[in-house]
């Protein structure tokens, strides 16, 4: 059996955009030529492919009401001062309200009231904060630091089923909450 090296060919073609020196491989350029475009082309249909389903199919795959997870969106696009300020205090009081549930020890219930409830409040806190003037920004995001940190630390105690845990996070988001009030 013999055994011929492919990398190293004597005659290999030499294709430049003139004229080619050998002309008798030059019909194993032009194969060569078209199974790269042809590679190329179905990469490239099949990215097209991808993208057109992932953005077609959405509202299916990334759906928020599945997810039960923290909402990440820190403003309304349309969210005036004014209705963050008349909605911040309903989404304190709806927060304070998975009390009862921490009461019963429905932890999953709780945590996705807590993160349901949270996601309003942090959108609101966050525009109230944005259009304040800018010697009052600091001292509102460190009071939003402290509620939204005792937040996911409750969350965490309540997955973990940590009772003590819980209501010192839970404590701590009631003084954060009243001070938060008294300064907007």
């Amino acid at each position: 059996m013999v055994l011929r090296p492919l990398v190293l060919r004597v005659n290999l073609p030499r294709i430049s955009a003139t004229v080619s020196s050998h002309p008798k491989h030059s019909s194993e350029s032009r194969e060569m030529t078209r199974s790269l475009h042809h590679s190329k082309l179905s990469r490239r249909i099949g990215a097209i492919a991808t993208m057109a389903s992932v953005l077609l199919a959405g509202d299916a795959v990334f759906n928020k009401e599945r997810a039960n997870g923290f909402d990440f969106g820190y403003v309304v696009p349309d969210q005036t001062i004014e209705q963050a300020e008349s909605g911040i205090r309903a989404h304190a009081r709806d927060l304070l309200d998975v009390k009862p549930l921490l009461e019963s020890e429905s932890w999953k219930v709780a945590q996705k009231e807590l993160r349901r409830s949270s996601s309003y409040l942090r959108q609101d806190f966050y525009t109230i904060i944005n259009n304040r003037p800018g010697n009052q920004r600091p001292q509102l995001r460190q009071i939003y630091n402290k509620i939204f940190t005792n937040v996911s630390s409750l969350d965490y105690a309540a997955r973990d089923r940590d009772a003590a845990r819980v209501w010192e996070c839970y404590n701590n988001i009631v003084i954060a909450l009243d001070d938060m009030l008294s300064k907007i």
